[in-house]
């Protein structure tokens, strides 16, 4: 009888979330990824799994480069921008729909991971998981995302002898405050494509805040 009553009265326990370890970074979630247009670029960021060399040396860097060369325009997307980090890099691309962004961006982490296993002799995984991708649907959301990537060495503490970061594409920006033009102009052989989108050419400069080339530092104190 009382065993019967256990089993009458047992309450079933919830399955409880795994909880992330301290400094352990949540991975992205797979969920449906966002609909998109052609005029809304979006702002991706790539990890690499736990324990490999630094991207910003100067081999690996340029195995980076030579991806983009090569992977810049594809399925209608388009590579605009980067910023390459120790262990991850932020992109700004520009696609027709989400359907062409997952092929350009498979095909350039295939790339990428191959070259990379070969410069470093190795074999596995080369990106942790799911790239993150957040749709930029306004003015300002583009400046934000342009600010936050061409500065991100900045936002990460790296001290730069310049006033760019050599790992971004600042040199190919033509938006920074008290210049007309860039540095260096788009090419063929550029590790980055030129821009198509009104809001990427022209609109972010709606949002009435200029970029500077610093992070959180008044105009010209880089």
């Amino acid at each position: 009888m009382k065993a019967r009553q256990r089993t009458l009265f047992a309450v079933r326990k919830r399955a409880r979330k795994r909880k992330a370890f301290r400094g352990e970074r949540r991975r992205v979630p797979h969920r449906r990824r966002e609909e998109f247009t052609a005029q809304e670029p979006m702002h991706v960021t790539l990890r690499l799994a736990a324990g490999l060399p630094s991207l910003r040396r100067g081999r690996t860097f340029g195995v980076l480069l030579e991806c983009f060369r090569r992977a810049k325009v594809r399925f209608g997307a388009r590579l605009v921008h980067y910023a390459v980090m120790g262990n991850h890099m932020h992109l700004i691309l520009e696609a027709p729909d989400r359907g062409a962004l997952a092929r350009a961006m498979q095909g350039l982490k295939i790339r990428v991971a191959k070259r990379l296993n070969a410069l470093w002799k190795r074999a596995g995984i080369v990106f942790a998981e799911r790239y993150h991708a957040h749709v930029l649907r306004t003015p300002t959301e583009v400046r934000n995302a342009l600010c936050y990537v061409l500065n991100n060495a900045r936002k990460h503490g790296l001290k730069l002898i310049g006033a760019l970061d050599p790992f971004a594409s600042g040199a190919f920006f033509d938006g920074w405050m008290g210049r007309r033009e860039a540095l260096v102009e788009i090419a063929d052989d550029s590790p980055v494509a030129a821009p198509l989108s009104w809001v990427v050419t022209v609109g972010w400069r709606k949002a009435r805040r200029p970029i500077t080339p610093t992070w959180g530092s008044p105009p010209g104190t880089s």
